[in-house]
């Protein structure tokens, strides 16, 4: 028998476990202008929310140093997506990642306040009941 309690996610990865819970609808959301507004670039494919990690590395790849304020905020939001899709929540396939977890970096400090570690561990148990 295998149990992975809050505790250990928050001791192992420390993600914050305490906090609000991620929550919120996506099923009705324009992706091509989330992408716009939140990350200045739009990928060609975006599948029923997802698109692809390799656009992600592609397209924000190395940061300049004369890169304005909202660049370097658009850049920490792909590579804090990169790796909720490539670490933290991965999709089955390990090269999509689904942008509803783009909404919740719309403000770096409301994110801040969130219970990733609470996410990521529903994630594992909803995949774990799909694997099973």
């Amino acid at each position: 028998e295998c149990s992975i309690t809050l505790q250990d996610v928050h001791l192992q990865l420390r993600l914050p476990v305490d906090r609000y819970v991620v929550t919120g609808s996506t099923s009705s959301t324009d992706w091509g202008a989330v992408c716009y507004e939140l990350l200045g670039a739009i990928p060609d494919d975006i599948n029923g929310g997802r698109i692809e990690m390799g656009w992600l590395r592609d397209t924000f790849s190395e940061l300049d140093n004369d890169l304005t304020k909202l660049k370097r905020i658009r850049y920490a939001r792909a590579y804090i997506l990169k790796m909720i899709g490539g670490y933290l929540m991965p999709d089955l396939s390990r090269n999509l990642v689904h942008l509803r977890w783009l909404l919740k970096l719309v403000d770096f400090r409301a994110a801040d306040k969130l219970s990733w570690g609470s996410a990521m561990l529903a994630m594992l148990y909803k995949e774990m009941c799909r694997a099973t």
